[in-house]
């Protein structure tokens, strides 16, 4: 059987803050049932609930050196739907009130990508494959190679890195990783780890892995271009018969309208009829006019201008204008979170601004909605419009990244389509394409169809984990 162990410094149930969490909670189960014996390492965060954390049992204390320090290390595992998670216990690094932000940084996850390391000789289980994903990793394959091949247990361990943000690379002084991994000065070259003066966890990563993965098609194609490439975009170009996009899943247990306990009325496509009543159930629980037929646009994500709040700043007003009422749900940028909570106190009726992080007001406004605006500037994959698509919600999307690759614009000659999207990040193109899908909204018989077309669509890890695996079966061995 093969044997992966993901890396990960967030994973669903126990640390999230973003998609990447929502990835490692779900595709290690979905390779599992095809076949893999696929674990997870993490950090021990002390945000990690009581409830979770009374379940997490010791298993081994060690220490690792890092810079000129001896550290303890704890090793604990836990099994959570059916997946063995493994963490690395140290309360100066983890015990904190969050999970990123702190101005140590380059040492915690420096700590993390040796404990792990370290701890493979300590576990009942020598994976065949290292499966790193985000920065927070990327030193760990630069460790294997350099400092670690040559012992046994690690001499047939094979790497895989899957960036799921270009954005997010993990840069600090060349000093500071001489010191914390004690590499020598042939390590920190252009070729190597250098980057613009300083050194690059997640450069690290896409240098030396032998497989590097990307959460879709279009964006392992978009990052090899330098608006997208953030700086890397030469080397993904060199490395680019080794980078392969692969789209998310959802975890259908979580996301299923049929038996989801958040939302007040399951449906499913034999019953699609009631979708509406979860609208307007979330009407009155928001105080919003009660009413079945106006069209409900729902926006859930981080207030940032990467997933193109710029673009709706522009046109608010316009979008309001229109015979509709929009919910919001999310926190980011101060300027964004006063932008909505102004508009829902100037269109009292039309628009409720939820500015906070709440799942279960997350799933009711994937289900009560019509429509689904994810209008972003880039988006390696993408979640959201993923989700809304199982709850027949059709999205409105910029054809960008994973965006461009789940969902099939409404084509007026053909009848095809699972929602409505544009190209340039130009808002008044937003604009027109919202009013779009509003008119098609008035076709009920259409609108069915293209709610059935979504609600059948298969966005499961079923597929992407095969995919995994036949990458997985390529390295096994090398």
């Amino acid at each position: 059987m093969l044997k992966v162990l993901m890396v990960t410094s967030e994973a669903n149930p126990f640390a999230k803050t973003g998609g990447l969490a929502d990835v490692l909670g779900s595709l290690p189960g979905a390779l599992n049932k095809q076949g893999v014996d696929a674990r997870v390492i993490m950090p021990k965060y002390g945000t990690i609930s009581p409830s979770l954390r009374e379940r997490i049992q010791h298993k081994e204390t060690i220490y690792v050196k890092i810079s000129w320090m001896n550290q303890f290390c704890g090793i604990e595992q836990t099994e959570c739907n059916g997946v063995t998670y493994y963490f690395i216990d140290n309360e100066h690094y983890f015990k904190r009130d969050g999970i990123y932000g702190f101005d140590d940084e380059a040492e915690r996850f420096a700590f993390f990508c040796r404990a792990v390391l370290e701890a493979i000789s300590h576990l009942d289980f020598i994976p065949d494959i290292l499966h790193c994903n985000d920065w927070q990793t990327g030193m760990i394959p630069v460790l294997l190679e350099a400092q670690y091949r040559k012992r046994y247990i690690y001499e047939n361990i094979s790497t895989m890195f899957t960036i799921h943000n270009l954005r997010y690379q993990g840069e600090f002084s060349i000093p500071s990783f001489k010191n914390l991994f004690g590499l020598g000065n042939e390590y920190f070259t252009s070729d190597k780890l250098e980057f613009y003066g300083n050194a690059s966890f997640l450069k690290g990563g896409l240098i030396y892995s032998h497989i590097l993965t990307t959460v879709s098609n279009s964006y392992a194609e978009e990052i090899q271009d330098p608006f997208f490439g953030e700086g890397m975009d030469g080397l993904l170009r060199a490395r680019r018969h080794s980078l392969h996009g692969i789209v998310n899943g959802i975890d259908y247990n979580e996301y299923n309208p049929q038996s989801d306990p958040f939302i007040a009325y399951n449906y499913n496509l034999e019953a699609l009829e009631d979708k509406v009543k979860n609208k307007l159930a979330l009407q009155e629980e928001l105080n919003m006019p009660v009413n079945g037929d106006i069209p409900a646009i729902g926006l859930i994500s981080r207030l940032v201008d990467q997933k193109g709040l710029d673009l709706i700043a522009r046109v608010l007003d316009d979008i309001i204008g229109e015979d509709l009422q929009l919910y919001i749900l999310g926190t980011g940028e101060h300027k964004y979170e006063r932008m909505f909570q102004d508009a829902a106190y100037r269109y009292p009726g039309k628009v409720s601004a939820n500015i906070r992080f709440d799942n279960g007001l997350a799933h009711k406004i994937y289900a009560a909605s019509d429509l689904f605006l994810m209008p972003s500037l880039f988006e390696p994959c993408g979640l959201g419009q993923l989700i809304s698509l199982r709850y027949g919600t059709l999205p409105i999307v910029r054809e960008t990244g994973g965006l461009k690759d789940t969902v099939l614009s409404y084509n007026e000659d053909t009848g095809e389509g699972n929602g409505f999207s544009f190209t340039n990040y130009n808002a008044h193109d937003m604009l027109f394409t919202i009013k779009r899908a509003l008119q098609v909204y008035k076709y009920k018989d259409l609108w069915s169809k293209l709610q059935e077309t979504a609600i059948v669509g298969d966005y499961s890890w079923q597929y992407s984990a095969k995919k995994y695996i036949d990458l997985y079966s390529t390295l096994k061995g090398s």
